[in-house]
């Protein structure tokens, strides 16, 4: 294994260390408990905090800033923060209008964020991402996984409490944009924890894991590997089952690596599923491609969609400044 380590206890907080210092303008520490805040909290408006698991960067950290969250939490690799951070988060940025927490559905950010929220003496409510459509029939508890949604929903929520929008109508806001989004991802090679010195599963070089979730969990199926215009193909048949959505329907399409796919691919890959979303009588009105929500060094790429209206189309185009995302 070649990483960029001193040790691995230190990598979180020296990582999010340099984050900060290199965006002074946007972003302030919090060393103990570890957690990224906005410089100066927004003033009578609705605070919107997340965080999770190291290694998918730049959620939760790289989205901190106007027009999105007020704070974020990272967790040691892959693990939940600690509800001592997600308290000392909300405290920090709560205005006195409430605090709303974005949360993946995974079992461990799920149980840290309900004890944070039943430790904390404000106002807050909760809204899970589950938009991962790979998980069809989970026999585990929390149901499907929250992977790159996550930041459709921040971005949208984050632009409604930005402009003034109060607690309940950020919640229901949250869970509209969540249930109007879904996605499905694919690896093409395994990512490498650095606590484990190897890598997470093996996978051959003329296989690819369709379904994969991003912390290497196994995903639908194992399969030989396709031409890039039949892998879209297999992920956007799931997520266009899921949504049902009718012809002359619009959508953000989101295209996001995992960290080891290049963009010559992403981007190939965009122009891949943005034409055959019109041959099936969608209209892609938004587009991101990027690594946004990483597995590590993982090779593979997950399509996102999000079914548009006007106020979502509204909310998406609103400003945002961020370390990871402006416009």
């Amino acid at each position: 294994m070649k990483k960029f380590v001193n040790s691995v206890d230190d990598l979180v907080k020296d990582s999010v260390a340099g984050l900060v210092m290199a965006h002074p303008d946007l972003l302030a520490l919090n060393e103990t408990p570890l957690f990224v805040h906005r410089i100066s909290p927004k003033q009578g408006r609705v605070a919107l905090i997340s965080g999770g698991g190291s290694g998918h960067e730049p959620l939760h950290t790289g989205y901190v800033g106007p027009g999105m969250l007020d704070a974020a939490c990272p967790g040691q690799i892959f693990t939940a923060p600690t509800p001592d951070q997600i308290v000392a988060a909300a405290q920090r940025v709560d205005t006195g209008h409430g605090v709303l927490m974005v949360v993946k559905n995974y079992g461990g950010d799920c149980a840290s964020f309900q004890v944070a929220t039943e430790m904390l003496e404000l106002e807050c409510a909760t809204v899970l991402v589950d938009d991962d459509v790979a998980v069809e029939h989970s026999t585990h508890s929390t149901g499907r996984r929250g992977v790159a949604g996550t930041l459709v929903v921040e971005k949208m929520v984050g632009a409604a409490a930005e402009a003034g929008a109060d607690l309940y109508e950020c919640k229901t806001l949250a869970g509209r944009v969540n249930a109007n989004t879904a996605s499905m991802g694919v690896a093409l090679s395994s990512c490498i924890v650095p606590q484990a010195d190897a890598p997470t599963f093996e996978i051959a070089h003329c296989e690819m894991e369709v379904g994969v979730g991003i912390h290497g969990e196994p995903g639908r199926y194992r399969q030989a590997m396709l031409p890039a215009d039949e892998i879209v193909e297999l992920l956007l048949e799931p997520v266009l089952k899921d949504l049902a959505l009718a012809a002359g329907r619009s959508v953000l399409l989101h295209v996001n690596g995992f960290g080891g796919t290049p963009l010559i691919e992403l981007h190939l890959l965009n122009r891949i599923a943005t034409l055959q979303l019109r041959a099936k009588g969608l209209h892609v009105k938004r587009w991101l491609v990027g690594n946004h929500t990483t597995s590590l060094e993982m090779a593979g790429a997950s399509l996102t969609l999000t079914a548009l209206d006007d106020e979502l189309t509204a909310l998406w185009d609103a400003p945002v400044t961020t370390p990871s995302l402006r416009w």
